[in-house]
């Protein structure tokens, strides 16, 4: 079984996972939110990040210890720890942040405290609306700067666009640091299409294989990287040549991939 996708970590399971893994408990868990702007997942407590998640994601929690706990995320059923303090009472959302950051004011006011920065994807519950803000729980954030869930975007290369010159971060899921899987998760899930968190995965989920010529949209993969056709010559993909987002013509982006040890493009899919 895939570590990354099965909830169990020898002392506590899925129930579904009962009969086909070693645990000492078997549970469904329980539903929780994640309450920092930014929470790496990792694969054991204390250990370099996975992926990361973001506010308002929802989790479902298996075990707590020694600061930690064990979840496994609503997006994508990726599994992994976060911190304890990360976490809190499950809350419906009912709005994403649209905009590549934004920030939850102390008040209604463009001047009053801000007290969290919210990325491109963070999921918010609006309680009422104001004049220039919705209101939430935890502060105002400004109406612009949100966008119903029941209005997904239509278009994953629009979503991907907003990411341009963001830093490349291994694991990064957010407009602070993002990777080439990062970048494709994020624009498809704001599109409200199924994608997993990791390229591997990606290109044994997303699409059909094509070999017609590029168009919008097309997804690229290399050995451990893939990116988005933005045109017939363009890609948008977060990479560690240019340490960011970044447009490049197709041809010269694979010539240099494969220049580097990455090999030729292995697989061409449309959604």
């Amino acid at each position: 079984m895939d570590r990354r996708l099965t909830p169990a970590n020898g002392r506590v399971a899925d129930a579904a996972l009962e009969g086909q893994v070693a645990a000492r408990r078997f549970t469904t868990g329980r539903p929780a939110r994640v309450t920092a702007a930014l929470e790496d997942l990792r694969p054991a407590p204390g250990a370099m990040r996975d992926r990361q998640l973001l506010w308002g994601e929802e989790v479902t929690l298996y075990e707590r210890r020694d600061g930690w706990a064990f979840v496994r995320a609503a997006r994508d059923g990726y599994v992994g720890w976060l911190r304890s303090a990360a976490l809190g009472a499950p809350r419906r959302a009912t709005h994403r942040v649209a905009v590549p950051a934004t920030h939850l004011y102390a008040g209604e006011d463009i001047k009053s405290p801000d007290l969290v920065h919210l990325s491109f994807g963070a999921r918010i519950a609006v309680l009422s609306e104001c004049r220039h803000f919705w209101e939430t729980a935890d502060g105002f954030i400004p109406k612009k700067h949100l966008r119903p869930l029941d209005r997904p975007f239509t278009d994953p290369v629009t979503v991907a666009q907003l990411f341009f010159g963001v830093p490349y971060l291994w694991g990064g899921n957010s407009i602070l640091g993002i990777d080439c899987s990062g970048l494709v998760q994020a624009a498809h899930l704001a599109c409200d299409l199924p994608c997993p968190g990791d390229s591997d995965l990606q290109e044994q989920a997303l699409g059909r294989e094509t070999y017609a010529p590029p168009r919008r949209g097309d997804i690229w993969f290399w050995k451990g990287h893939v990116g988005l056709v933005v045109d017939d010559d363009t890609l948008i993909h977060a990479n560690a040549h240019h340490m960011a987002v970044a447009y490049e013509p197709l041809t010269a982006a694979g010539l240099r991939i494969e220049a580097q040890g990455g090999g030729p493009v292995r697989m061409r899919k449309r959604l």
